[in-house]
C-alpha cells in the first residue's frame, strides 16, 4: 500500500480557502433571513416553519451529492465540479434574496440558496478525507473551521459595517429590505464565488487509481456489505410501520389542531415520507436493483459503523441549539434586550444589527479557537476536548436569559464560539478514520442527517415549547438549546477515541 503524501501548509490553505466563501453564504443567511422574513410580514411564531427549508434541503441534497461525487471523475476531478456549480447557483440566489417582493418568494429563494450551498459544502468535507493522510486530517478540519470563522465574522457584520462605516441606511419603508442588507448580500455572493473558484483551480485531487493504492489494504475491512435481496421484506415492514406512525400522527394533529401547533405537521409528514422511502427501496430491491443509489443510501444509513452511530447522537444534540440560535436570536435580543417587536422601529434595527455583531463575535472566537484545538486535543484527547467545548457553548446559551445588558452578551458568545469551532472539526476528524474511503462522500452526507434531523425537530417543537412553557418569549428558545448542548457534551464520552 502506498502512503498518502503529506501536504504543505499552503496546499492545505488553498484546499480549505473555499470554505470561507461558503460560510459567507451561510452567515448572511443565518444573521439576516429572520430579519427579511419579519420585514416581509412573518410572525415569529411561524418563523420556524419558514426556516425548515434549510434542514430539509440539506437532508436531501448532501447524501445525493456525496453519492455522485464518490463516483465522479473528470477534468475538474472528483469533488471540485460540485464546488464550482454550487457556488454559481448560490451567488445567483444571494443576489435575489434581498430583492424578494413577498414573504413566500423569500422563503422559496431560501430553499434554492440552501440547496446550492449544500452542493458546494458537502464535497469539501469529503475532500479532506480524500487528500490528507490521517495524521493531517485534524489540522485540515481545523483549517476549515478557521476559514469558516473568517467568512462568518465578516459576513455577519456586513450590514453593521455598511451602516457604520459607509453610511448606508439600515432602515426602510414597511415591507422593504434596507439597503445595508441588500449590499451585504451582493458583496457576499461575489466573495462566495471568488473563494470557491480559488480552491477549484489551486487544488489537486488524486485519480481513482491513486486512491485505490493508498487504501488497498484497508478497503475490504472498512467497506460496508452490499444490500441483499432478502432485505426487501425488512424494508417493507419498516416502511409500513413508519408510514402508519406518520399518518396517525398527522391525523391526531389535525384533529386537535386547536391545541397542537401546526409546525408538528413537519415532523409527522417527515416520518411518513421516511416510511415511503423504505417502501420504494423495497420495490427496487425486489426488482433486482440492489446497487441503486437510493437503496445504497438507505442501506448505509442502517449499517453505519459503530463509532459513527455514537457520533450521530452527539451531533443531534449539538445542532438543535444552533438552529434555535439562528432562528430565535434576532427575536430574542430585540424583544428581551431592546424591548421592541416592531421591525420598522429604530430600536428593532439597532437590535438586529447587534445580533449581527454577536454572530460575528462567536465566529471570531471560533476562528481563533480553531488554532488552539489541536493543542487542546494533545492535552485532553478528542472526546474530552469536545465535551468541554460543548459545555462552554451550553452555558453561553443559557446565560442569555440571565444577562440584561446586551453588551455583555458578547461574553455569552465566547462560549458559543468555542463550541462552534469544536463542532466543525472534532466530529469530522473522528468520523474520517472510521468510514471507507470509497464512500467518504456518501457517509459524510449521511452524517449530515444528524445535523438536519435536530433542526427539523426544532422547527417542529421549539415554537410549541416556548409558547406553552415560557409564554412565547423567544429568549427561552436559547435556554432550551443550551440544555441540549450540555446533553451533547455528556454523550461525547460514549464515543470511542482513536489513537
Amino acid at each position: 500500500m502506498t502512503k498518502q503524501p503529506q501536504l504543505s501548509f499552503w496546499q492545505i490553505w488553498n484546499m480549505c480557502f473555499g470554505f470561507m466563501g461558503i460560510q459567507f453564504g451561510f452567515a448572511l443567511q443565518n444573521a439576516n433571513v429572520s430579519r427579511i422574513f419579519q420585514t416581509l410580514g412573518a410572525d415569529y411564531n411561524n418563523m420556524t416553519l419558514l426556516w425548515v427549508a434549510a434542514p430539509i434541503t440539506g437532508l436531501v441534497v448532501q447524501p445525493i451529492v456525496g453519492y455522485f461525487s464518490d463516483r465522479t471523475w473528470g477534468k475538474l476531478g472528483r469533488r471540485r465540479p460540485y464546488f464550482l456549480y454550487g457556488a454559481l447557483l448560490s451567488t445567483a440566489a444571494l443576489f435575489v434574496m434581498p430583492n424578494s417582493p413577498s414573504l413566500w418568494i423569500a422563503a422559496g429563494t431560501l430553499w434554492i440558496l440552501d440547496a446550492s450551498i449544500n452542493v458546494s459544502m458537502e464535497p469539501f468535507r469529503a475532500l479532506v478525507g480524500d487528500v490528507l493522510p490521517p495524521e493531517q486530517r485534524g489540522f485540515g478540519y481545523a483549517m476549515q473551521s478557521f476559514f469558516i470563522g473568517i467568512g462568518a465574522v465578516v459576513a455577519s457584520a456586513l450590514p453593521w459595517m455598511m451602516t457604520n462605516w459607509f453610511d448606508v441606511s439600515n432602515t426602510a419603508d414597511a415591507g422593504a429590505i434596507p439597503e445595508s442588507v441588500k449590499l451585504s448580500f451582493y458583496a457576499g455572493g461575489l466573495i462566495f464565488l471568488a473563494a470557491v473558484s480559488w480552491t477549484v483551480f489551486t487544488t489537486k485531487e488524486y485519480a481513482p487509481e491513486e486512491m485505490a493504492s493508498f487504501f488497498e489494504d484497508s478497503a475490504d475491512e472498512s467497506a460496508t456489505s452490499d444490500t441483499s435481496p432478502a432485505e426487501a421484506s425488512t424494508y417493507t415492514r419498516r416502511g409500513v410501520t413508519w408510514l402508519l406512525v406518520g399518518l396517525i400522527a398527522t391525523l391526531v394533529i389535525d384533529t386537535f389542531s386547536d391545541i397542537l401547533d401546526r409546525n408538528l405537521y413537519i415532523l409527522s409528514l417527515g416520518i411518513a415520507v421516511f416510511g415511503l422511502c423504505q417502501l420504494a427501496a423495497s420495490r427496487l430491491i425486489t426488482a433486482g436493483k440492489t446497487d441503486h443509489g437510493f437503496v445504497t443510501v438507505l442501506h448505509d444509513l442502517f449499517n453505519m459503523p459503530g463509532p459513527m452511530r455514537k457520533l450521530a447522537a452527539v451531533q443531534f444534540f449539538s445542532w438543535f441549539p444552533l438552529f434555535a440560535m439562528w432562528t430565535s436570536t434576532t427575536a430574542a435580543v430585540t424583544s428581551y434586550h431592546f424591548n421592541t417587536t416592531d421591525p420598522t422601529s429604530g430600536a428593532y434595527n439597532q437590535g438586529a444589527d447587534w445580533v449581527g455583531l454577536l454572530f460575528s463575535t462567536y465566529n471570531v472566537v471560533a476562528m481563533l479557537f480553531a488554532i488552539l484545538i489541536p493543542i487542546m486535543v494533545r492535552k485532553m484527547g478528542l472526546k474530552r476536548s469536545h465535551m468541554v467545548n460543548l459545555f462552554c457553548g451550553g452555558l453561553g446559551f443559557i446565560s442569555f436569559v440571565i444577562i440584561q445588558d446586551p453588551f455583555f452578551l458578547l461574553v455569552s458568545m465566547v462560549g458559543v464560539g468555542m463550541a462552534w469551532a469544536s463542532i466543525l472539526s472534532l466530529p469530522y476528524a473522528l468520523l474520517s478514520t472510521v468510514i471507507p474511503y470509497q464512500k467518504m462522500g456518501l457517509f459524510m452526507g449521511i452524517f449530515n442527517f444528524f445535523i438536519v434531523l435536530p433542526q427539523i425537530l426544532a422547527a417542529s417543537i421549539l415554537g410549541i415549547i416556548v409558547g406553552q412553557l415560557f409564554g412565547g418569549e423567544p429568549v427561552y428558545a436559547l435556554v432550551v438549546g443550551g440544555v441540549s448542548m450540555l446533553i451533547a457534551g455528556l454523550l461525547t464520552m460514549r464515543v470511542e477515541q482513536p489513537e
